[in-house]
């Protein structure tokens, strides 16, 4: 009796040991299935969709504390180069990819995907001061950025005779790029404007003269709105229309609303689990993100899609 009571004290031991052991392996279960990973993601690109990927990537940071990501800030065109010089693993554009620039990638053997992530209004913006500007056509912006008309009076004989200061988003800019088709139609913007990549630049030009006026994404309205005015733009039903959430989504606020993009490169989705993953967690968030940062989200079935073919890329 004595034996058999410590064989049954050996085999209860044995089952409580073989228990925990299951709960243990459970729970390591459980951290694989969440996905932890280590490692870096490179990307770089528009500085429009910058506040967006910028965002994801600090709730990121929470989430995968062993993940570097790094979000640089060239420019759609600047970024492209960098992808398809094999620098970055994503690539962030206020535009569609050109021609062009898929031969590059061709060229250097990389595939990628593109996924929109958001869409953006255009604003054009002046100074806070400016109260006589109450609404532009398309025509009239073509006009000002092509120096036709250099003076507030040029526009409307109504509005002071005063010479209007631009500042512009530089040329490797998608937003650049998006304005100059969308509006110059691919005409030479006037020589006079100021350019630059970094739109806090744009900001700071508008708000230091009071014949400013510039043009870049909504969210960066948004950020400075105190300082700022945004100008109504005339659209296809003659409304003149100003960027909203609302008139970007539905699409009145035309031509001026835009998708924004990030591109991913299909080998870093395949061979890094940090890219994969960080990609995910990206189409997962941009929806909440973009809106947080004054962007419009997607609806989410939009959402839904892009994972779905991220996970055929990755093979998954």
């Amino acid at each position: 009796m004595k034996f058999k009571g410590i064989m049954l004290m050996v085999v209860m031991s044995m089952v409580m040991i073989f228990t925990a052991a299951c709960g243990n392996n459970s729970g390591n279960n459980g951290g694989e299935a969440s996905g932890e990973v280590s490692g870096e993601v490179l990307m770089d690109g528009s500085s429009t969709v910058f506040p967006i990927m910028e965002a994801v990537a600090e709730e990121y940071a929470a989430v995968q504390p062993d993940v570097k990501v790094s979000v640089g800030v060239s420019g759609s065109g600047g970024g492209f180069e960098k992808f398809a010089a094999g620098e970055t693993d994503m690539s962030n554009a206020s535009r569609p990819i050109k021609e062009e620039e898929k031969a590059a990638l061709e060229e250097a053997g990389i595939e990628f995907t593109e996924f929109e992530v958001a869409k953006d209004g255009l604003s054009i913006v002046v100074n806070s001061e400016n109260d006589w500007v109450d609404q532009l056509t398309i025509d009239d912006l073509k006009k000002i950025w092509l120096g036709e008309a250099t003076m507030w009076s040029d526009v409307n004989p109504e509005w002071p005779e005063e010479e209007i200061k631009l500042f512009s988003p530089g040329t490797d800019s998608g937003t650049y790029d998006y304005f100059n088709e969308v509006v110059l139609e691919d005409e030479q913007m006037v020589k006079e404007a100021t350019l630059s990549e970094d739109d806090n630049v744009l900001v700071s030009g508008v708000t230091g003269s009071k014949n400013g006026m510039a043009f870049f994404g909504y969210a960066y309205y948004l950020e400075n709105k105190d300082s700022l005015n945004v100008v109504p733009i005339v659209n296809g039903e003659g409304e003149a229309v100003e960027p909203t959430p609302e008139t970007i989504q539905d699409g009145s606020y035309e031509p001026l609303s835009r998708p924004l993009f990030t591109y991913v490169k299909h080998s870093a989705v395949k061979d890094n689990p940090a890219v994969y993953d960080f990609a995910k967690y990206t189409l997962e968030n941009a929806g909440e993100m973009a809106e947080a940062v004054g962007y419009v989200a997607l609806p989410e079935e939009k959402y839904t899609e892009a994972k779905e073919k991220l996970n055929e890329i990755a093979g998954k």
